[in-house]
This record gives C-alpha cells, sequence and structure tokens, in this order.
C-alpha cells in the first residue's frame, strides 16, 4: 500500500461495517492545509487514522476510496494523504469495534501523540489522528484496546 498509484483490489476488504486504522508514514517535514483545521506541521514518523465504514459496501467501499488517489480533498484524511502514505491497515468487523474506543486504545499507548480536532468533528474524542515516532505494535494495541473492551474480537493487519 506504499504507492497510491497502485490499484488496491476492493476485494481485500469485507463489505460489512467495521472501524479501521490507516497506518501512514511522513518520510520529511511538510506543512499542509487541512480544509478548515488549518495548517498542520507534518513532522517525520508513523501517524495512525481511525475511521468507521457504516454505509453502503461497509470496509470494502469506505477503504476503496481511503486507498485510491485523492483527486479532489474533502476529508482531513484527503488532505493528509498529500504529505504521507498509507502502509498498512488494520480493520475489524466486531460488533464492539468503534473508532471512538480505538481513539481511547491509542491514547494509552506510549508516546502516542493526539492531533486535536482532526477526523473527531463528529464525535467528543479529542482526535482520531495521532502521531508517533515509529508505528506500534498490532499486540500492543490489541492490549490497550482489550483494557477497555475484553470482549472485543479480532483486528485484522493488511499490508
Amino acid at each position: 500500500m506504499r504507492n497510491d498509484n497502485v490499484e488496491h483490489p476492493v476485494a481485500r476488504f469485507p463489505a460489512t461495517p467495521g472501524t479501521y486504522l490507516l497506518q501512514l508514514f511522513c518520510p520529511q517535514p511538510r506543512t499542509l492545509a487541512i480544509g478548515h483545521l488549518g495548517e498542520l506541521e507534518l513532522v517525520p514518523g508513523c501517524y495512525l487514522y481511525l475511521g468507521s465504514a457504516h454505509g453502503p459496501g461497509g470496509l470494502a467501499a469506505r477503504l476503496s476510496h481511503r486507498l485510491h488517489p485523492v483527486r479532489r480533498p474533502h476529508w482531513h484524511l484527503d488532505y493528509l494523504r498529500q504529505g504521507a502514505e498509507i502502509h498498512q491497515v488494520w480493520y475489524s468487523t466486531d460488533n464492539h469495534a468503534d473508532e471512538c474506543l480505538w481513539a481511547a486504545a491509542l491514547a494509552r499507548i506510549r508516546g502516542c501523540i493526539p492531533i486535536f480536532g482532526f477526523g473527531a468533528s463528529d464525535c467528543r474524542c479529542p482526535s482520531h489522528l495521532f502521531r508517533r515516532t515509529a508505528p506500534p505494535t498490532l499486540s500492543s494495541f490489541r492490549r490497550r484496546l482489550r483494557q477497555l473492551c475484553p470482549e472485543h474480537g479480532r483486528i485484522i493487519c493488511k499490508k
């Protein structure tokens, strides 16, 4: 998923509702205009974006949009993708999966710094985007998530 010019097959993701995390990497410092949020100073490192897919086509439709090149930015993430590449996708179709719950779990991982207001305009979370020098491991994320929601199901990682 490192090259936005490569078409990403929708069939890799289920057409059911779910929650996802996009792991993005910014290789060099950049300043991006992020719609109404204003300018965002990107520093090199890992960015973790959380989202959900509850509309028609579920995760397959939403991630298809997220993984293809952006012509006209609309969502906060569309702007961010102009300076950061997607490296991995984590997702879950578990009934307990929720982007706000996932944001709370990321906030418990040492070194995860929220980018306030990003992607969280429709909820009370401080952010749905976190910055970290290096990506967290899926196992550390699962541990933090299970501390908050012991019955949370499986999370799948796609590279």
